[in-house]
């Protein structure tokens, strides 16, 4: 049997597990805060050009479901090969630079 990983990847860890909690709830927030704000302003307003060009070929809804599905699959296995510190780096980036401004922008 050929093991995947390293011992302590295999191993439950409650950091691990609030890490990826957060980074799934960031993904999600960021993706309807970004549907929300780009339905209201115009996908112009979001600040990542890829995503910019993923609304403008596929639609605000299919680019910001992608996006967001791709983000939290990366963040899965991130978690899954037990590299929690980068997932909760991750979460904390995400909610400063994406979730942040969008409620400052939608909500303020």
């Amino acid at each position: 049997m050929v093991k995947i990983g390293t011992q302590t990847a295999t191993d439950r860890s409650l950091f691990g597990d609030a890490a990826l909690l957060l980074f799934l709830i960031a993904q999600v927030g960021d993706g309807v805060l970004t549907y929300i704000g780009v339905t209201v302003y115009g996908y112009q307003i979001e600040g990542n050009p890829l995503i910019r060009w993923l609304m403008a070929a596929l639609g605000e809804g299919p680019a910001v479901t992608a996006a967001k599905l791709t983000a939290c699959a990366f963040g899965i296995a991130l978690h899954v090969f037990a590299v929690h510190k980068t997932v909760a780096l991750l979460t904390t980036f995400y909610f400063v630079v994406a979730v942040l401004p969008w409620v400052a922008i939608l909500f303020l």
